[in-house]
């Protein structure tokens, strides 16, 4: 982002406060720098998070920023503003926008994650695959997987939202817990799943990952890793075995 170079008339007035410490200069500077906090704050607007609450908290960090910046150190401001509005804002996600607590790592990386895929969007006028934004992120598979389910814990429901259901009389979100589930017959499944990919190398875990998660075809597959289709076949076939078998208990 571009940074905004104060002229030298805002210099001699942030030298003069330095002096004076007078409220109405100070105000007078805010307001000329309130461009550069919108600016920033559209960085970080998100479709569920209003950006007027955004941009109430980059100003007050333009605020904070206003009052300790020293004109003599001769760094422009905005090198100074930008980053302590977007501390502000990032503390803001972190300590009362997320649903579920994240470790602060993990909140950057979400960030870090969605700032790649929009801009794969543009540049492919398609959806990005997950490989292609943590290629984009430059973050490993696992990692990008961990950041998009992390994601998930930034909105929460109700539970008095309505469930999906046909016709006007959905039961709330409440409603519907406490019923049978189907699907707790697959939990230990999955989890002893989930266990056994561990003992899978990395490029049999990420086949894996484009057959049965990216929906790709053996060809589509051997293209992406560099191998050939039978090859991609084999090592299917030897993965899930290998899965099977850990998943019940066989070391052999």
């Amino acid at each position: 982002m571009a940074t905004v170079t104060l002229p030298p008339r805002d210099t001699l007035d942030f030298q003069r406060y330095r002096r004076t410490g007078d409220v109405g200069l100070r105000d007078a500077l805010i307001e000329r720098a309130l461009p550069l906090a919108h600016q920033v704050a559209r960085r970080y607007q998100r479709s569920s998070e209003p950006l007027e609450d955004i941009v109430q908290v980059a100003r007050l960090g333009l605020v904070k920023a206003v009052e300790r910046f020293d004109p003599d150190r001769g760094v422009a401001f905005s090198t100074y503003a930008v980053p302590t509005m977007l501390g502000e804002i990032k503390r803001y996600f972190r300590d009362t926008a997320w649903s579920v607590h994240m470790p602060r790592s993990l909140q950057e990386r979400v960030f870090h994650l969605e700032r790649a895929e929009k801009a794969l969007n543009g540049r492919l006028g398609r959806a990005p695959s997950v490989e292609e934004v943590a290629e984009e992120a430059r973050l490993t598979l696992e990692e990008a997987l961990e950041g998009l389910e992390a994601a998930a814990a930034y909105d929460a429901r109700s539970l008095d939202a309505p469930a999906p259901a046909e016709g006007r009389d959905a039961p709330s979100y409440g409603e519907s817990l406490g019923r049978e589930d189907d699907g707790f017959e697959l939990v230990e499944d999955r989890g002893a799943v989930r266990a056994a990919l561990r003992i899978l190398p990395r490029r049999e875990r990420r086949i894996l990952h484009l057959r049965f998660v990216e929906d790709m075809t053996q060809a589509e597959i051997a293209r992406r890793v560099g191998v050939s289709q039978m090859q991609v076949s084999r090592l299917l076939r030897r993965s899930l075995q290998q899965l099977h078998d850990a998943a019940e208990g066989d070391e052999g």
